[in-house]
């Protein structure tokens, strides 16, 4: 199995913002508008209450993710990205476990998220780790390739689903 540290890193350090940049170009050959693509720039990330998470093997840095939690007792997952190569590999368990970690620890209820219709990989990570369908929220309202889901995080476990 795979070792993966998971540590909070800053969106200035150039192998974070190198990820950052591999993921706004990997959204940007998915088919999507300009209009169609909602993720923070580095400068919204720098700017913003994001919690963000760098997951590295061996050394390197092979994942990002971040979570912005708002008053309502609510968290957004931001700029969830995982390396090709290490994609399948428990990275991404890693980060999503770690976000809900710090989540809960600040007394959030629940984890949203917005990902495009068209990423189906990750719309089944999330709906195995315990992510729902929702109606589309905030600026995701009226975008049409946008699947908005949601994890509870109070209440009982889920069946099926790891605690984390």
């Amino acid at each position: 199995m795979t070792t993966v540290d998971v540590a909070p890193v800053d969106v200035r350090d150039p192998a974070v913002l190198a990820l950052v940049d591999a993921l706004t170009a990997e959204l940007a050959t998915g088919g999507y508008t300009e209009d169609e693509t909602f993720g923070y720039t580095p400068e919204q990330l720098a700017a913003s209450a994001v919690h963000l998470l760098g997951a590295s093997v061996g050394g390197a840095l092979v994942g990002i993710a971040g979570v912005e939690l708002d008053d309502a007792g609510a968290g957004e997952l931001k700029r969830f990205y995982v390396v090709p190569a290490h994609r399948g590999s428990g990275v991404a368990d890693a980060l999503l476990e770690a976000l809900v970690a710090h989540a809960r620890e600040r007394g959030a209820t629940a984890l949203r998220l917005e990902i495009g219709d068209a990423q189906a990989a990750a719309l089944r990570f999330y709906a195995r780790h315990g992510f729902t369908p929702i109606p589309r929220f905030g600026p995701y309202v009226d975008s049409a390739t946008s699947v908005c889901l949601e994890r509870r995080l109070d209440g009982p476990a889920q069946p099926g689903v790891r605690p984390g």
